[in-house]
């Protein structure tokens, strides 16, 4: 630097508290800046800074300066006036971020998004406001209705104490997220369900972010370096690295996004500034401005935000010196350099058994859900007032309309009602006469029934609204004088009511898909491990769990992201978080109504009867071809046996039953024996292990309830009166054989009733893989063209002399984010590079498909993964496929014929691989794999070894292992999976138009058939976004900064009257 020794350096002044000018961030960037020679570097000091007088503080040109506890911003101000130093970060802004009122309305001011919200001023403690609401389920602030899940943020913006609020249908409960403590940054409390009333706070609407939050940080406007961490709101423990610094990824940020940092920076005058990024279903929202931060353990970083500052002081104070950022960084200038070329990617790249490398780009899986307890129904016609009182409350008066109840209110109001109704004592069976009168019966059985309905709405001592519902459905009216005397009006006189319960996850249920996630985390993806978070912190974010909304499958979804991502704490916080309900895609049993009850007619016919018929378009030697395979062939024979065995498990209960109801009626019949909270039991599984341990039933059921349902089980097996078995009611004692057959008799039916279930989820599993494939092509072509690029720099950069470093700054405008290529040689920053924007690929990165896999887990019921497995083994069926081979071969056929049952946890995974070394038009570039695993199919019964002894301790049936459904050395292509499945999915135009996708790719890499499903309109939103980051980022040469290039052939797409309109 000997041509500087001419000019006076420039003095930088860092007015910051002690503690933050030692910090590791801090201090690299200073060291760097130091290194470039132009700067004298002067640190003011705590005893300056708090007691020296403002005048004798030293004299500077730039100025550094941020408030921290303890911090006299308005001496820092008084100095700024006096002195007039270039800031950096202005400081009567700084003031805006100590209320987060003011912070949103600056957000709203520049347009930039937030979440909805609302605020509650109070000007004392527990003041009483009149537009402020607070429900069960929700808070409402003048007239704006937020449902939980909901947050709750101090107005104050160095109070951390941030509440969410989870909703009764999920277990209730509140998070409370502060500041780390350790490894702790929330604690869950289910037993909060009240909102604050002590302070002001912002209502916002929770926004479901998968798991992560994004941590912006930008270094003047043109700069903007985004880091991904597990959200604490998941389960409150941090993840650190070996070196006790908190797990971050680097991720990209999409064209909008870098638009939004630009306007923070602006808007609060901050250059250097941290702020909190929200991605939600295609759309980011800013939550938080934090102000001065810096990025922690990043070399890169520390690197660019130098070079940043660096020109930032230069134009400022000597504009006519170049700030063109050199070549070789001065801090770099003697170390060594190393090759560049040969560097491998460390990705999921595996080499299969062809010698071929591959790289895993998609994984989908297919799960049932856990162990349960029984699912019950109680149905009963009432006539009592109170009852009749409480339908027409809850459906708006209308004495012809059902109800249905779920809330914890209604349920209260009905277990308040059913108390008084219920009968003290239980009256004998029979009358004075010897013999019980029809009536008597009828009144007997009824009070049974209301005590059951009793007991059901008395278990946990509260209402999480997840497993119980009570519908109440008129059936007589009689017309009755209206209460004003003018004329008369309807009101019902009997109804029916039908109280659902059961169904709940055990412990074993929720244990089994917590393991079978932690599997999935070290087995289905090579070489990730303990990393997994990464691959879904990419910023296309894009772990799906998907989830039906049965209580059961949601937990099990939970339990399963519980383990997949190494989490810890409750169920319900994680359910919220990362797993969408999606009911309608794990819809489709009403569609296939008429052919089950086809498929049970046939199969009632050959279990009674024996008789079994063999398929003429079926191969003998294929014994899974025939009518009721699986079916034990004395069917009929073992009928009898069953119901003997039933009368025998019914006796057992009711000797239980009777000690339980002994013990209630020496006490009170409001005492609730044993008592147990589901919403704590969801997230530990010793609960049901110590109830089982002391003798209980597992889960909530007591052995009242449990007789109560054995009794119904065997009374509708086997009608006496009658001699006819009911077939329905098998699968409830024995699964094996029977439920299969449930979903076709045959593989023609199968295939019938699956593809008509199962449409929905085979059209959502073809879209995920042709968007995966599509983006794996373009960004393939991309790093194609950017490689050719990276050479063309290199051989100019070679043409550079190195005296001709200086040159003016007006000939040459310099990118801020530029990186020499020098820069890829240490070890740190060989893995953010695959990350960081690169200027020469239009903000992608160089390698982001290499941790960027689809993956997407949707939890079903056993009708789902039935319907789904009988599709994929038997789609050659189909007419229109004559002749193809089927996608499951005959030794998988033969294995999946000996499997009784598809039990719970259950599971179909695919993974789509791309050999790179293959042309992009070969079918081959991209192969699918297809496994299945039978789930928790062992019975303890069955063995008689130590295994045996283990699984009785445990009451935890072992989940089995992955088995092919293609042979070693098959190769199925996804050009193959898609014929043979496109028949029977949904086509992707009848399904609802996608999101907004979150990458810049994403704008130009779906096809010309999934953009003429997206609306018109948000794609000329989005593209308008992006034409303006193009013209500011002076992609596109405009002198007059108006984009004057035609474009108008390039964006076109079909409108509504089928013409192409140019958008």
């Amino acid at each position: 630097m000997e041509e500087q020794s001419h000019y006076r350096k420039i003095k930088i002044g860092v007015c910051v508290m002690e503690k933050k000018v030692s910090s590791a961030p801090m201090e690299r960037i200073l060291e760097r800046l130091q290194a470039f020679g132009e700067f004298e570097i002067i640190k003011f000091g705590d005893k300056v800074i708090l007691e020296d007088p403002v005048e004798s503080w030293p004299v500077c040109d730039c100025l550094i300066a941020f408030y921290s506890s303890g911090y006299p911003l308005e001496k820092a101000e008084a100095y700024a006036a006096l002195r007039k130093p270039f800031l950096v970060n202005e400081l009567e802004q700084q003031r805006l971020l100590h209320d987060r009122r003011k912070v949103y309305e600056r957000l709203e001011m520049f347009d930039i998004p937030v979440p909805r919200y609302a605020f509650v001023n109070r000007e004392v403690p527990f003041q009483e406001l009149d537009y402020f609401v607070e429900e069960e389920d929700f808070v409402e602030v003048h007239g704006n209705r937020f449902w939980k899940p909901f947050v709750e943020k101090p107005v104050h913006g160095d109070d951390h104490s941030i509440m969410i609020y989870y909703p009764s249908s999920a277990g209730g409960g509140m998070k409370e997220l502060f500041r780390k403590v350790g490894n702790r940054s929330s604690e869950f409390h289910p037993e909060v369900r009240r909102v604050r009333r002590e302070g002001s706070y912002i209502y916002e609407e929770f926004m479901p972010t998968g798991g992560t939050d994004v941590k912006v940080y930008t270094v003047g406007p043109e700069y903007a370096h985004a880091e991904a961490r597990k959200s604490p709101v998941v389960d409150g423990v941090v993840m650190r690295n070996p070196d006790g610094k908190e797990v971050r990824y680097p991720v990209l940020l999409t064209p909008t996004e870098k638009q939004m940092a630009r306007e923070v920076c602006l808007a609060f005058r901050q250059a250097v500034c941290g702020f909190d990024l929200l991605r939600c279903e295609g759309r980011s929202y800013v939550c938080d401005v934090n102000g001065w931060s810096f990025v922690k353990s990043s070399h890169k970083y520390y690197d660019d935000a130098a070079c940043v500052l660096w020109k930032m002081f230069l134009e400022a104070k000597a504009p006519h010196l170049s700030s063109t950022i050199p070549p070789t960084l001065p801090w770099k200038l003697n170390e060594p350099v190393q090759p560049s070329e040969g560097l491998t990617r460390q990705g999921s790249g595996t080499i299969d058994t062809f010698g071929q490398s591959e790289e895993l780009r998609c994984v989908i899986a297919v799960i049932r859900h856990g162990d349960r307890t029984p699912k019950q129904k109680v149905k009963l016609k009432v006539t009592e007032e109170k009852l009749l009182n409480l339908m027409l409350k809850y459906n708006g008066g209308r004495p012809r309309a059902e109800t249905k109840l779920k809330s914890a209110v209604q349920l209260q109001d009905l277990l308040d009602a059913t108390r008084m109704l219920v009968p003290r004592t239980r009256p004998g069976r029979e009358s004075d006469s010897g013999r019980e009168s029809d009536s008597e019966a009828e009144d007997f059985e009824h009070a049974e029934k209301l005590r059951q309905v009793k007991a059901v709405l008395e278990e946990g001592g509260h209402f999480s609204g997840i497993y119980r519902k009570v519908q109440l459905k008129p059936l007589k009216w009689v017309k009755v004088a209206k209460s004003n005397g003018e004329g008369e009006e309807e009101r019902p006189v009997e109804a029916l009511m039908v109280l659902k319960y059961g169904g709940v996850l055990t412990h074993a249920g929720r244990k089994q898909a917590e393991e079978l996630g932690r599997y999935f985390r070290n087995n289905i993806y090579p070489g990730e491990g303990t990393g997994l978070l990464r691959l879904h912190s990419t910023y296309r974010h894009d772990l799906k769990i998907y989830s039906s909304d049965e209580g059961r499958v949601q937990m099990s979804a939970a339990a399963f992201a519980k383990g997949l991502l190494d989490l810890e704490g409750q169920l319900t916080p994680i359910l919220v978080s990362l797993v969408s309900k999606d009911s309608s895609m794990l819809d489709g049993l009403d569609n296939a109504s008429i052919e089950m009850e086809e498929a049970k007619g046939r199969l009632n016919e050959i279990i009674t009867s024996g008789a079994k018929t063999v398929q003429c378009n079926g191969s003998p030697e294929f014994p899974w071809m025939v009518d009721g395979a699986g079916l034990p062939s004395n069917a009929s024979e073992l009928l009898p046996n069953l119901v003997k065995l039933t009368k025998k498990v019914n006796e057992q209960v009711r000797l239980l039953a009777k000690d339980e109801y002994e013990e209630l009626a020496e006490t009170n019949s409001y005492v609730v024996i044993p008592p147990y909270d589901q919403a704590k039991a969801l997230g530990k599984t010793n609960i049901d292990v110590d109830r089982i341990a002391a003798g209980l039933p597992c889960g909530s059921e007591g052995f009242l309830l449990m007789f109560a349902r054995w009794r119904k089980l065997e009374r509708d097996l086997y009608n006496e009166r009658k001699d006819r078995f009911d077939i329905t009611q098998i699968p409830d004692l024995l699964a094996d054989g029977v439920i299969p057959n449930e979903y076709g008799i045959n593989p023609k039916q199968k295939l019938k009733i699956g593809s008509k279930i199962a449409r929905r989820l085979l059209g959502k599993i073809l879209i995920d893989l042709r968007n995966t494939r599509e983006e794996a092509t373009n960004v393939a072509e991309l790093k194609s063209n950017h490689d050719q690029q990276t050479l063309l720099t290199k051989k100019g950069r070679e043409d550079i002399k190195p005296d001709s470093r200086r040159i003016s700054s007006s000939d040459l405008k310099p990118d801020p984010r530029r990186v020499s290529t020098s820069d890829i040689d240490e070890d740190d920053d060989k893995e953010e590079t695959q990350y960081r924007l690169d200027p020469n690929s239009a903000f992608l990165s160089k390698n982001f498909m290499s941790d960027g896999n689809l993956n997407f887990d949707a939890w079903i019921l056993e009708s789902h993964i039935h319907s789904l497995m009988n599709v994929l083994r038997y789609c050659n069926l189909d007419e229109s496929l004559q002749g193809e081979e089927s996608l499951v071969c005959n030794s998988a056929l033969e294995r999946l014929f000996k499997t009784k049952e598809l039990d719970y946890m259950s599971y179909i995974v695919l993974r789509m691989f791309e050999n790179t070394e293959v042309p992009l038009e070969d079918p081959k570039r991209f192969r699918i794999e297809l496994t299945f695993s039978r789930g928790a199919d062992l019975s303890p019964l069955e063995k008689n070894d130590s295994e045996a002894t283990s699984l009785h301790q445990e009451h935890t049936l072992p989940i089995m292992g992955p088995e092919r459904l293609q042979e070693v050395g098959s190769y199925l292509t996804l050009e193959k999976m898609e014929k043979m499945i496109r028949p029977f999915a949904m086509p992707a135009e009848d399904f609802p138009p996608p999101t907004i996708p979150q990458g810049f790719s994403g704008y130009f890499s779906k096809s010309a058939a999934v953009l003429e499903r997206l609306n018109i309109q948000e794609i000329k939103q989005s593209l308008s976004r992006v034409v303006k980051i193009f013209v500011d980022d002076k992609i596109f040469p405009s002198k007059d900064r108006v984009l004057n290039i035609r474009m108008s052939n390039l964006f076109k797409i079909k409108n509504d009257d089928n013409k192409y309109e140019t958008l």
